[in-house]
């Protein structure tokens, strides 16, 4: 065999293993508090299998009690055709303050513009904590990310339990955390860490890698009449549900900001999983604040640095919404 033959087989071996590694889908845990916005981010993550190998849907308490954000995570599951896909229900309160929930916001039942019911699959048997625990002391180093779109009740229940359980997460990407326009619960907290700031201590001194998508960046990818008819043109049961969804979803929203059009938080998360291009950040410093007060559930972003504190988390502030909105649109175009 000739040296020129031997190389070109070197060549299409370094092809064909560059092409499988791009092709390997990134193994997925969605910790969930459904909630409008969780089931769209579940619709999009359920429609990218090429991408995203969903090992399990995990739930918690926060938009609504944990029943209703189990059964919500349960119909999405259903409304998109993958019900091979676990969903195991978690904590049903935060760590250590008084629950609360986002009724106001998501409505009695978690959903608002659409019927909801009991799903045709039950819950899989066991605790969402526990298979934390049990799925990733087993996983090859650093292999599965959990998209993070609640409380992060779970994962820290699961840290403290068995803090070396990091070992087997990738990354954490976290829906959660305000800086520079303030929160949207108080004026200083996001929803998701004032629902639980013990929870998000524990898993940022975790050490774990932690990317966090604020209400910097969601508050940037908005509807407009514009993308919501873009959605409607999919035309298929799924996107009717979406628009519906977030046409009475994103009204709290427009009013209480005086903004054109209505963020869809969670579903950032998986944009950013999908096609992290459409999104640009950097490391930062960032501390949780959970003193009771005024800055309770604060997240405390040191964008500038004058802390010089070593970077624990990538801060998300910029987003491409028409590219969310394209990217929402082709994928819900796959499903029924």
């Amino acid at each position: 065999m000739s040296l020129k033959t031997l190389l070109q087989g070197a060549v299409l071996m370094s092809a064909l293993a560059a092409t499988s590694l791009m092709a390997a889908p990134r193994d997925l845990i969605i910790d969930t508090d459904p909630g409008a916005d969780d089931v769209v981010a579940l619709l999009l993550a359920m429609a990218s299998p090429e991408e995203l190998k969903i090992r399990a849907i995990t739930t918690v308490a926060g938009n609504v009690r944990l029943e209703k954000t189990s059964r919500n995570a349960r119909l999405a599951r259903e409304w998109a055709g993958r019900e091979e896909i676990p969903v195991y229900a978690g904590a049903g309160r935060p760590m250590v303050r008084t629950p609360i929930y986002a009724a106001n916001v998501h409505g009695e039942e978690g959903l608002t513009g659409v019927q909801v019911h009991e799903p045709n699959k039950p819950l899989a048997k066991g605790n969402a904590v526990q298979y934390l625990i049990d799925t990733l002391s087993t996983a090859e180093p650093h292999s599965i990310t959990i998209a993070m779109l609640g409380p992060q009740t779970n994962l820290a229940l699961a840290l403290i339990q068995k803090p070396e359980i990091v070992n087997g997460i990738k990354e954490v990407v976290v829906m959660g955390g305000a800086h520079f326009n303030g929160g949207n619960i108080t004026p200083a907290a996001e929803f998701n860490l004032f629902a639980d700031p013990h929870a998000a201590e524990v898993v940022l001194a975790s050490g774990v890698k932690l990317t966090y998508l604020p209400l910097d960046v969601t508050h940037k990818v908005l509807t407009s009449d514009a993308r919501l008819k873009q959605l409607a043109a999919v035309n298929n049961h799924a996107s009717k549900l979406v628009v519906d969804i977030l046409n009475a979803y994103i009204k709290f929203d427009m009013d209480n900001y005086g903004m054109l059009g209505g963020p869809v938080h969670d579903a950032s998360v998986i944009a950013y999983l999908l096609k992290p291009e459409l999104f640009k950040g950097k490391q930062i410093h960032m501390v949780v604040d959970s003193r009771e007060g005024p800055t309770f559930g604060q997240t405390v972003a040191d964008w500038y640095g004058v802390l010089k504190q070593p970077a624990n988390v990538m801060w998300i502030e910029e987003g491409d919404a028409q590219g969310f909105f394209d990217l929402l649109s082709a994928r819900l175009a796959r499903l029924k």
